[in-house]
């Protein structure tokens, strides 16, 4: 039995760039967890990026980081994660919430397990830095909601993939920035957690679209 159809979450038109962009970061994220594996100390391009910056961020920017660093905390991640299911509701796009939820789960999975096998440490040993949770939650999040809005608003393959990289620079751009600049992360640990989100959303997108294409397809 089948009904009115169902938006997708990852428009057709953005597959094939969405595709080869996630592939791509998928080798980045590889290749930085080889380069930094077992590492407890920056390299070059940590230590030319944080030069200028470690220890020197005074208010009123250290409050904006330390803002921004709580919405990849637990009750912040969480705040956020329920307005944005709520809001899918409310708009009647279950498989929209769904995506929400899968997709926040699948990168932060996939950060946490790539955590344990690189096991890059920051301050100490027991602080697992690469890749960046922080940034790969707030990043998963914005493309997420890009990519409703590009189907939503109908917009094709250029405007669709510009707006969806777009939020995803700048929402890993933002707590990418807040993380550095407060000590908790090296920037190749942020670059890290941007690729994880980039190569995980789109493909957990898909997967959400064919898994529940498959379910409104079987008899009832």
């Amino acid at each position: 039995m089948t009904g009115r159809p169902t938006p997708v979450v990852l428009p057709p038109s953005l597959h094939p760039r969405l595709g080869l962009i996630a592939a791509l970061a998928a080798l980045v994220v590889v290749a930085l967890g080889v380069l930094y594996a077992g590492h407890s100390e920056p390299g070059e391009v940590d230590r030319w990026i944080i030069q200028p910056t470690a220890d020197t961020l005074r208010p009123p920017w250290r409050y904006v980081a330390l803002a921004l660093d709580f919405l990849g905390e637990p009750v912040g991640a969480a705040t956020l994660v329920v307005a944005a299911v709520t809001g899918c509701l409310v708009l009647r796009r279950p498989r929209a919430a769904v995506l929400i939820v899968a997709g926040v789960g699948m990168t932060v999975g996939t950060g946490t397990l790539i955590k344990h096998l690189v096991g890059r440490t920051i301050h100490g040993d027991d602080n697992l830095s690469y890749p960046s949770g922080h940034t790969a939650f707030l990043t998963a999040l914005a493309l997420m909601v890009a990519l409703l809005a590009t189907g939503g608003l109908g917009l094709g393959r250029t405007a669709g993939t510009s707006l969806v990289l777009a939020a995803a620079l700048v929402a890993g751009a933002a707590m990418g920035w807040a993380q550095v600049a407060l000590g908790a992360h090296y920037p190749t640990d942020v670059l890290g957690g941007w690729c994880t989100a980039l190569a995980v959303v789109p493909v957990t997108a898909w997967l959400v679209d064919r898994t529940a294409d498959s379910v409104r397809r079987e008899p009832h």
